[in-house]
């Protein structure tokens, strides 16, 4: 799948996952995800841990993601007013990895918060990097 999410879903999110399951060569240096994010992103991932202010780390680590991802099949999304949570699987070289993320958004419709709850160790052991 491509990750595409349904229309319900925020548009700075649609574009978040449409830039994540499009390949390096399309995040290029980030700068089409980084209008997405808030200045001041707040991250907590498995292998980073918290960072409360990310936004330009997260910019370089989200590159080797998208490096070695091979493609990304939504399972499940919820939305409401200031938050959304997408749980997925990431087709990774060595297998799938699962993982769930977990947003809210500024009041201009910016990702202001990112939790993801992945397996690290998983994740290496499969080509992740």
């Amino acid at each position: 799948m491509d990750g595409n999410l349904s229309p319900s879903a925020p548009p700075a999110l649609r574009e978040y996952y449409r830039i994540l399951s499009e390949g390096p060569e399309a995040y290029g240096d980030g700068s089409t995800l980084r209008p997405l994010l808030s200045e001041r992103l707040d991250f907590t991932g498995a292998m980073a841990g918290h960072r409360p202010d990310a936004t330009e780390s997260f910019l370089q680590g989200v590159s080797g993601f998208i490096a070695t991802v091979e493609g990304l099949d939504i399972l499940r999304e919820v939305h409401d007013e200031s938050s959304s949570a997408v749980l997925y699987d990431a087709a990774m070289p060595g297998g799938n990895v699962r993982f769930a993320e977990f947003f809210t958004f500024d009041g201009a419709g910016l990702i202001n918060t990112l939790h993801v709850h992945y397996d690290g160790a998983d994740y290496l052991a499969k080509g992740g990097r």
